[in-house]
């Protein structure tokens, strides 16, 4: 059973390597003889032609086109091993059963993939390549589907939010709300033993604008600018090859790389006088104390870990 099936599996892929030599033939004579033109058209014989008259219109044609008659053409040369190859696949009754085949039902436009991959072989930059482009698009499209989603879920908070504020009838109010927005999550219970539905944030409606209300007092506008849109320039092997530049850059220019920037903004000493923990998203720092002296002190991380400053040059 096993060597009948691998005979079987030769025989296929001898019979495709010789499908893929018709269709290479028929487009060289396409392109050398004029389109339209068939292995029976160029011998000038029909397609009922017997295997002898076949070979008397080689003899014929061959001798017009002989490389000894026509010297230096290259061109003649390709032409005349063309049509051995013709007369070959005509005379040999299996090679003409398959060429037939396309002749009468034409070859096809897309040829299978294992034609493709033995003319065209990739090599390992195409592949890379390939591989790059695929997984970077496959990332912006993950990207896309990420903002889409927090756009719905941006509507949704703030169409909360001013039916809190506006009441049932979504009638705009004048001046500023404080309301109390269910984020979902597990049911929990505030300080006066009232049930809330899960997580809660305090937010602002003032007219048609919404915010989130910091426990400092600082709101923040929530609206579609809020998403980050995709782009390509977040895309893995673009941010790679800008941190790489980045890095090369200040290397020439003997700038510190203890901290590198990750996006457009550009870096200072690492604090900010005029924000406060939450609002250095990412850093996981809290806000920069000052001692007795006016000395400010280093910012720690949640742990208790400092973090090194970077210092002007």
């Amino acid at each position: 059973m096993f060597f009948r099936r691998h005979i079987v599996l030769a025989c296929l892929h001898f019979s495709f390597q010789e499908d893929h030599e018709i269709f290479d033939l028929v487009s060289a004579i396409e392109a050398s003889e004029g389109k339209g033109t068939t292995f029976y058209s160029w011998l000038n014989v029909p397609s009922t032609a017997s295997t002898s008259e076949i070979a008397k219109a080689y003899r014929k044609l061959s001798m017009t086109m002989h490389p000894d008659k026509n010297p230096g053409n290259k061109k003649v040369a390709e032409r005349f091993a063309r049509l051995g190859v013709v007369s070959a696949i005509l005379r040999n009754p299996a090679s003409r059963k398959s060429y037939d085949f396309f002749y009468k039902n034409g070859v096809p436009k897309w040829r299978g993939t294992g034609y493709y991959y033995s003319r065209f072989r990739p090599g390992l930059g195409t592949v890379l390549t390939f591989l790059i482009v695929l997984s970077s698009g496959v990332q912006y499209l993950i990207q896309h589907s990420n903002y889409k989603r927090d756009l719905k879920r941006i509507e949704a908070v703030v169409r909360e939010a001013r039916l809190a504020a506006w009441g049932p009838k979504m009638i705009p109010i004048e001046g500023q709300r404080k309301v109390k927005v269910n984020l979902g999550g597990r049911q929990r219970y505030d300080e006066d033993g009232n049930s809330i539905g899960g997580k809660t944030i305090d937010m602002v409606v003032s007219g048609d604008a919404v915010h989130i209300l910091d426990p400092d007092g600082d709101m923040h506008p929530v609206d579609s600018s809020t998403a980050v849109p995709p782009t390509i320039r977040q895309t893995w092997f673009i941010v790679h090859v800008l941190s790489v530049y980045s890095w090369s850059l200040n290397k020439v220019k003997g700038i510190p790389t203890e901290v590198q920037p990750t996006d457009d903004h550009e870096y200072d000493d690492g604090y900010d006088s005029t924000a406060t923990g939450s609002e250095q998203a990412g850093s996981g720092t809290v806000t920069p104390q000052e001692d007795v002296g006016g000395n400010r002190k280093p910012a720690t991380k949640a742990g208790g870990k400092r973090r090194k400053a970077v210092r002007k040059r």
